[in-house]
């Protein structure tokens, strides 16, 4: 079987061999997929407004951004040491919370008014404390999994469990920020200043973005490695210089974001630094790829979930 092949039956294999929960995660993933992809098609072809707490642009970016998020942790959970009842319960109440914050905020778009930080009336406010409480959830359930991701797995090489706990805890770096963006609105929400809530409650978004989606993208190098003809700790090695990447961009990207650098060596620095951590990223990237087209079909066997 040629690698790329092998590539798509050990995907589908996720699928095939999933339990239910995961399968419906999938599932829900899809369709909110398919609902950020639809408000991006309106926004293109009718030319609605990208900007303001009722644009379009929130359930476009809440679809896409949750539905990714929500197939990665399926997936990256397959490798973690979890027994049937807590996968269930933790993969069910995540998959639940995402679904429940997407709708939320699709809803009181297409109502023409604020999701977040809106307490006008009663149904607002409670859309607005759902939407922080299903947050909440959202960040225990990842500490949960990111708990299990420390846990000791031989069955799962190095490479990917180290892929997986940097990953998490970038994600756990970034439903904090979320907490904070939605905590800070919420004071100023209380304290009677809604616009400034609009305006700066969202000030970290570029961390939160940026920190997300670590989860898929160096589990996914380390999946992809399997099947490269190289060892493991060349695997490890390059997941490690990957990950260093992605911290860096993420680095210079918080200080940017929460510090304003005033000198130009300080800029100078920093944008050293951000070109770095690309082209770590990119570099691994693109090796890997290449090292897949020269490897021998069925050299290396795929990482199947457990």
């Amino acid at each position: 079987m040629a690698q790329p092949q092998a590539i798509a039956s050990s995907l589908w294999s996720f699928w095939t061999r999933g339990q239910r929960v995961e399968r419906i995660g999938y599932i829900v993933a899809a369709f909110l997929l398919v609902s950020g992809l639809l408000h991006l098609a309106i926004l293109l072809i009718g030319g609605g407004s990208w900007e303001g707490p009722v644009s379009l642009r929130k359930p476009m970016t809440f679809g896409l951004s949750f539905g990714l998020t929500l197939v990665t942790i399926v997936w990256v959970s397959s490798f973690l040491r979890l027994g049937t009842r807590p996968r269930t319960l933790l993969l069910g109440v995540f998959t639940a919370a995402c679904a429940l914050e997407t709708t939320l905020v699709t809803g009181q778009a297409w109502r023409g008014v604020p999701s977040h930080f809106n307490l006008q009336t009663t149904f607002d406010g409670i859309v607005a404390r759902t939407l922080a409480a299903g947050g909440m959830v959202l960040v225990a359930v990842i500490g949960a999994l990111t708990f299990a991701s420390f846990r000791a797995n031989a069955t799962v090489p190095t490479s990917l469990r180290l892929a997986i706990r940097i990953g998490f805890l970038s994600l756990v770096g970034a439903v904090l920020v979320g907490a904070l963006m939605i905590a800070k609105g919420m004071q100023l929400v209380f304290a009677g200043d809604p616009q400034a809530a609009y305006a700066t409650g969202g000030a970290l978004k570029p961390i939160h973005a940026v920190t997300m989606h670590a989860i898929l993208v160096l589990p996914g190098l380390a999946w992809l490695l399997s099947f490269v003809n190289w060892t493991e700790r060349g695997r490890t090695y390059a997941v490690l210089l990957a990950a260093i990447g992605y911290l860096a961009v993420a680095g210079t990207i918080a200080f940017v974001t929460v510090v304003d650098p005033a000198s130009p060596q300080t800029s100078l620095a920093i944008v050293a630094v951000f070109v770095l951590g690309v082209l770590l990223l990119l570099g691994t990237g693109i090796t890997t790829f290449v090292a897949i087209r020269k490897a021998t079909p069925d050299s290396a066997p795929p990482i199947e979930e457990h």
